[in-house]
């Protein structure tokens, strides 16, 4: 079989679909260059296990790219196939009008109530990058929000049916608000479609990039007709790469968004370094530039090749995530192993003893859901954490 461009390495005793996959690389994309075009024209798709081309799409949520792109690109594409394709781009683009028509509705009581909020994620990406509601599937709707509104928000919210996913007590909430980043909210149409985020990361991550800093620095978008905020190109850059780098880029689509920023915003990019610089997260990017790069042959501005070629451990973490990445791996995000991948993304010693201090005291929901403290008790959640991980690196 022709192969659509040379995946990134996958070991002997991963699944052998690194073929399907890596047509995904190539379709994962709005604007293709004339390379990934003919590599999807010139592949042998009869090929392909077609199945598992589907559930690949559907798993890294780019089922509407793949569909765009082959219909556009492919030559022998079987029928029941596209059949299939665009039944799931016509489901996508239905679910993706109606999020759209509720973060209209939404942002508009947030206004009626002088609340300061930026959606991102989501309905602004589907339009702002890829110019096609239909074009890249979600599930929620994120709001970013300073910490001292959160209360207000969620007042507001409740105030259009929208309710906490999970019922917690005042002090608990409090504590959540110091050491968490998200309340996920139910609404009359299904589980968990709000957001809203007063954090980018968890307390313990180390990484601190004020939410009052990205919401002062927000500009002004449209979204189905409506005028919303977003995140300025430099700050778009940023999140995208640590909510890609949180989740140790398991998915393809998260890549396709920091690609398509980039081509997409006029970014200054010696700002977006040197943030990146200042909050010890240089590597990450680094990282995502890489594999933005490796994995969906895309091209990079020159100052995202600079930052990969700045730190020699880009590559080889590069290589070691494009290899998980292909071969569909999966992580216990509590686990010793997912904590230490993120400590390797860290590039000075500093943020790495930071992490682990962090680590180590700040509780989390797992440890405040497994003894119930009163509030004046809770210094000795650090020690339930304690014990909690000990048992973790025993077992």
């Amino acid at each position: 079989m022709t192969e659509l461009f040379t995946p990134p390495p996958v070991s002997s005793t991963a699944p052998q679909r690194k073929n399907e996959f890596a047509l995904l690389g190539a379709l994962a994309g709005a604007e293709l260059t004339l390379e990934r075009i003919e590599r999807i024209a010139n592949g042998n798709l009869l090929a392909l296990d077609w199945n598992e081309v589907l559930r690949l799409a559907e798993h890294h949520g780019v089922l509407p790219l793949a569909t765009r792109n082959l219909i556009a690109h492919a030559c022998g594409l079987p029928p029941e196939v596209e059949r299939l394709l665009r039944s799931g781009y016509e489901a996508n683009l239905r679910r993706s009008l109606w999020f759209t028509a509720e973060l209209a509705r939404i942002m508009r009581h947030f206004e009626s109530r002088q609340l300061r909020v930026v959606p991102y994620k989501g309905p602004l990406l589907a339009e702002s990058l890829y110019g096609d509601l239909g074009l890249r599937s979600f599930s929620d709707i994120d709001f970013l929000i300073s910490p001292a509104d959160f209360e207000r928000a969620k007042q507001a919210l409740a105030e259009i049916g929208y309710r906490p996913c999970a019922d917690l007590n005042p002090a608990v909430e409090r504590l959540w608000l110091r050491t968490g980043y998200e309340r996920s909210f139910d609404g009359a149409a299904g589980k968990n479609l709000v957001e809203l985020q007063w954090a980018l990361l968890p307390y313990f991550y180390g990484v601190d990039l004020g939410v009052e800093d990205l919401l002062a620095r927000a500009g002004q978008t449209v979204v189905g007709g409506c005028e919303v905020p977003c995140l300025s190109g430099e700050d778009s850059v940023l999140v995208l790469c640590l909510h890609a780098a949180k989740h140790l880029w398991t998915r393809l689509i998260w890549l396709s968004d920091i690609a398509e920023t980039m081509q997409a915003e006029a970014i200054d990019y010696s700002r977006v370094f040197s943030q990146a610089r200042r909050l010890g997260i240089a590597r990450i990017l680094g990282v995502s530039f890489w594999l933005v790069k490796n994995v969906l042959g895309a091209e990079l501005p020159k100052p995202a090749e600079e930052m990969i070629a700045d730190d020699p451990k880009v590559a080889a973490l590069g290589s070691e995530f494009a290899e998980r990445l292909a071969s569909g791996a999966a992580y216990d995000f509590e686990s010793t192993e997912y904590f230490r991948l993120i400590l390797k993304l860290r590039e000075r010693r500093s943020d790495r003893m930071r992490y682990l201090w962090r680590l180590v005291w700040t509780p989390g929901a797992g440890d405040v859901s497994t003894v119930r403290l009163p509030e004046a008790l809770f210094p000795l959640y650090r020690i339930v954490r304690i014990g909690r991980l000990i048992r973790k690196v025993i077992w």
